[in-house]
């Protein structure tokens, strides 16, 4: 019972293999995936691939995580390694076949893994990073296969980002990855693709009154709200009176100038707010010939205030 035990996971786990194997390569064919909504994705992409599949098997999710791994500690190569990790497999069947007990065969294979490393160190080059031509085909060779028919100029892209975020600290080279934001926009075409000195953030002014552009921008950055404060506990306001109304709405419209009147003192042409703008602040806003914007990500303004100092 032990061996059909086996014999069923090395199988479950050559077929994930072989599910991905005719897509390795310069020649290798894209897969049309299908989901449960009717959603089709082409890709020849191995860890897209197999994030798609729908793999009950423990065996099947750990080739998927052996992808995943390799996706995120490298970024490519992970077709590759799940058709090697089938391929130990098959190998492995055939040792058991000789009645080699599976605790020999793991152990050669660490030996074999250990060996393997230190011929891959003793024959790799060093990769210096003013050597922009080696680095631009490594990219392109990654980007192969991704769907990026235009990796010449993507891959110029992404070599003049990174170079923008490598920095030499005791002689070690720290690329801040956080530092580049990917922004993807439907309708184009990959020719479209630039890189910005920047940030962009894909939201529009709240008030039509605002100026469309600002140059020479001094930027203020908001995390809380352009708005009046609710009680936290139950409150009752009791008007008797049209005149009263009329009081408390004009003093909630002072409280609004009078924060607005606050950022224009500090002498901000640009607002970015991480929660919401009251409709008469942003009034105000325009009046004073202030952009702003609202409900903007978190991890974007912390990328502001990094870029804006």
């Amino acid at each position: 019972r032990g061996r059909d035990a086996l014999s069923v996971n090395i199988m479950i786990g050559k077929a994930v293999a072989n599910a991905v194997k005719t897509t390795l390569g310069p020649k290798g064919r894209d897969k049309m995936l299908v989901d449960e909504l009717g959603d089709v994705t082409i890709t020849n992409d191995g860890a897209t691939i197999l994030d798609q599949m729908s793999i009950d098997h423990p065996v099947g999710k750990m080739m998927v995580e052996v992808a995943k791994t390799q996706d995120d500690q490298v970024g490519d190569g992970t077709t590759t390694v799940v058709v090697i990790a089938g391929g130990l497999l098959q190998k492995a069947e055939q040792l058991l076949d000789e009645d080699i007990h599976p605790t020999t065969i793991i152990n050669g294979y660490r030996i074999a893994s250990r060996k393997a490393k230190e011929l891959f160190e003793a024959a790799a080059d060093k990769v210096n990073i003013s050597d922009q031509k080696l680095i631009k085909d490594l990219a392109k060779t990654s980007m192969t296969g991704k769907s990026a028919e235009m990796s010449e100029e993507l891959s110029d892209l992404v070599l003049k980002a990174i170079t923008e975020v490598t920095e030499k600290k005791d002689k070690e080279l720290i690329v801040d990855k956080d530092s580049i934001k990917i922004e993807k926009k439907s309708g184009g075409s990959l020719d479209d693709s630039e890189l910005i000195q920047g940030i962009v953030i894909d939201k529009e002014r709240v008030h039509s009154g605002m100026p469309k552009a600002v140059t020479n921008a001094k930027i203020a950055l908001l995390d809380v709200a352009l708005e009046i404060k609710s009680p936290e506990t139950d409150t009752k306001v009791q008007i008797s009176s049209p005149d009263q109304l009329q009081d408390f709405l004009d003093q909630e419209e002072k409280m609004l100038k009078n924060m607005v009147e606050a950022i224009k003192k500090v002498g901000a042409t640009v607002l970015i707010c991480q929660k919401g703008i009251d409709d008469i602040a942003q009034h105000f806003l325009a009046k004073e010939g202030i952009f702003a914007i609202r409900r903007v990500k978190k991890s974007d303004l912390e990328k502001l205030a990094k870029a804006t100092g």
